[in-house]
């Protein structure tokens, strides 16, 4: 039986509005700069992780998958989504603002690229000053407006913004419009796809001069155009989201305490640690992993009595 969790090497990717926050807030010293994401887990094609320590050192998620199957993932997991894993998970720093962007729900996307759907959510873990985050449409608009405002670069005059706080949680639906400020270093736990629409990018060139590629006419169809009164969540106790995909919850553990990890369902659990350090024990084995701020692991469905040690503030992820 498994009894212990899996840490990956983080993919770590230079963009254009990548930041220089993700190396320090992992503890890596790095000459690479610009990191704009940290892959954490992914099953994403190209971009598979790989154990990075322990008795499985070397082998992917994907190997884990088909070795271990249902006391990796838990059997419904299994069942939904093997040889695939579900989720993929992400730490994003915003230099400069990311482009606005769509994503396709799991019909869409099956329809247009034979994989899945992307819904996602952030929380926020660290901003400077005036960094915002946008979610959704502040006013009703229809498709054909939806394209006249993209040609003529006031699109973002009818997307909701909100200035970003530490601890602000955004759940992202497939279909909800979206970007990310600069200014924002956040968590983000989502679908495992790598579909992305872009509909405005700022006007941006590249290194080599050149405007990205918008995809005006792809998330026209993608997008939901309904205009609801707020984008942001409010958690319910701990819950930050929880959905089909995936629940997420925070647990913030003082020095000294120890607080039980929620199991809601019969999955795997990834534990992010955004703050602190401290440890995870397996309370049925009697077993401490330690844990510190900027590391991910991945614990199998087998590991169902965990408890978080402080102080340390945690992201529990399930599917």
């Amino acid at each position: 039986m498994l009894n212990q969790p899996f840490h990956f090497a983080p993919y770590l990717k230079t963009v254009i509005w990548g930041g220089e926050r993700i190396a320090p807030f992992k503890g890596i010293k790095t000459h690479q700069t610009s990191i704009g994401e940290s892959w954490e887990i992914s099953a994403v094609p190209d971009h598979v992780s790989v154990v990075d320590s322990g008795p499985c050192e070397g082998m992917t998620l994907t190997d884990l998958v088909e070795k271990y199957g249902p006391e990796l993932m838990g059997e419904r997991n299994y069942q939904l989504y093997a040889p695939s894993f579900p989720l993929l998970i992400k730490l994003i720093d915003a230099r400069e603002d990311l482009s606005v962007q769509v994503h396709p729900d799991d019909a869409l996307a099956w329809k247009r690229h034979r994989c899945a759907g992307k819904t996602e959510m952030w929380n926020v873990i660290d901003t400077d000053p005036g960094a915002r985050i946008y979610a959704g449409l502040s006013r009703k608009i229809t498709p054909a407006e939806y394209e006249r405002r993209v040609a003529d670069n006031t699109i973002m005059d009818v997307v909701a913004g909100y200035e970003s706080a530490p601890g602000d949680t955004f759940f992202l639906p497939a279909g909800r419009i979206h970007a990310i400020g600069a200014g924002n270093l956040l968590a983000e736990i989502q679908q495992t796809s790598d579909i992305t629409y872009r509909i405005y990018d700022y006007g941006r060139r590249d290194s080599e001069g050149n405007q990205r590629e918008l995809h005006t006419s792809q998330a026209r169809e993608a997008i939901d155009y309904n205009v609801y009164p707020d984008y942001r969540s409010t958690p319910q106790g701990n819950v930050l989201a929880s959905c089909k995909y995936f629940d997420v919850r925070r647990l913030d553990v003082p020095a000294g305490k120890t607080i039980s990890i929620d199991y809601p369902r019969e999955s795997f659990t990834i534990v992010m640690c955004i703050a602190g350090e401290g440890a995870i024990l397996d309370a049925e084995a009697m077993t401490v992993f330690p844990i510190r701020r900027g590391r991910t692991l991945l614990f199998p469905a087998t590991m169902q009595a965990l408890r978080a040690i402080g102080p340390v503030s945690i992201l529990s992820i399930q599917s």
